[in-house]
């Protein structure tokens, strides 16, 4: 898909991810516009000065305000969804705050989104939405319906949705490898439970994977990517060799392993050689969106528990590795907060 002359608007835009996604949209593509919305007016003048680009737009704006979205997607061609409210214990604690930004947020963009034309609208999902335990997942398992069916919504219009759904992005506010450098000065890392597994995905990697699903998209899809998973007590060994561990038993919503795709979601799942989409029950797709997919097996399921692909203590440490020698110091920054 080419991006040139093009706007594109990010929800969430200063986030990692949004960041991750400019740098890249501009190293390829001569963009018309990119607009960054998000609530914090900080993260948004960092932004401005890490990057200069005359293309660039910040507005300030909330998902919540179906106005200011109005505003913000005018002469928009394409969306990227980042925006929401992703910590488990915060949602567990706020639950009509996650419902208003998760729930009611999509239903906004959607709406707006078909009512200013904009062509494609792909949002970013996660591994709890799979069989949810916990309000975070459960609201992104509704999110991901919304932007389904808001194909269906769109009618004659032309406007696309699809979905992404990965799972853990290494070195991310809140995630466990910036936790366990926090901890390593005391000696001892808390464990959750030792045979906890989570599905593991770098930040770029992320980020090209955003891009080819929306290049890819014909509407409806849920893009999960094929990446690998890590057991809780590899990382430990991988951020802090030196420490001891100590099993504190699993959180609230929390769950031992994560699903990327359920068992009866398998049963529509399609397989390609780096990645799965879970198709749309529409009447109108049809055999020819497939796009060479191979359907998966009767009784397969995508979890961190099965899954084949398994990092290793040192390449876990390479991952660390690159961001502390690269451009993104995420891990670190989050270490400090």
């Amino acid at each position: 898909m080419d991006l040139n002359g093009k706007t594109i608007l990010i929800t969430g835009g200063t986030g990692s991810l949004g960041k991750k996604l400019t740098g890249k949209i501009l190293s390829v593509y001569r963009p018309k516009r990119i607009i960054i919305f998000s609530r914090d007016e900080l993260k948004q003048s960092e932004m401005m000065m890490k990057f200069s680009d005359p293309c660039l737009r910040f507005f300030i704006g909330d998902v919540r305000d179906k106005d200011r979205l109005y505003r913000a997607f005018d002469g928009v061609d394409y969306v990227v969804h980042a925006a929401a409210l992703k910590q488990v214990p915060a949602a567990e604690y706020n639950p009509f705050e996650a419902i208003k930004t998760n729930v009611l947020g999509a239903q906004n963009i959607i709406d707006v989104a078909i009512d200013t034309g904009v062509k494609k609208i792909i949002a970013l999902s996660t591994d709890k939405a799979a069989n949810p335990i916990n309000l975070y997942g459960a609201t992104k398992l509704c999110s991901d319906k919304l932007f389904v069916a808001g194909n269906s919504y769109a009618g004659s219009k032309s406007t696309r949705f699809s979905v992404v759904r990965y799972g853990n992005v290494v070195g991310s506010r809140g995630s466990v490898i910036p936790f366990f450098i926090k901890m390593r000065s005391t000696g001892v890392l808390p464990i959750t439970d030792p045979r906890m597994t989570r599905f593991w995905i770098t930040l770029d990697q992320g980020a090209e994977f955003v891009l080819k699903s929306l290049t890819d998209m014909k509407g409806g899809e849920i893009f999960v990517p094929r990446i690998p998973s890590a057991g809780i007590m590899d990382i430990a060994a991988a951020v802090a060799p030196e420490c001891q561990t100590r099993t504190v038993g699993i959180r609230p919503g929390e769950k031992l392993h994560e699903t990327l795709i359920s068992e009866d979601d398998g049963r529509h799942t399609l397989e390609y050689e780096n990645h799965y989409v879970i198709q749309p029950q529409f009447s109108w797709w049809g055999a020819e969106r497939k796009n060479g997919g191979r359907p998966v097996a009767e009784d397969f399921s995508y979890s961190s528990d099965n899954n084949k692909v398994v990092l290793s203590v040192e390449y876990i440490k390479d991952i660390i590795k690159e961001f502390r020698d690269g451009e993104e110091d995420d891990i670190l920054r989050a270490a400090n907060n």
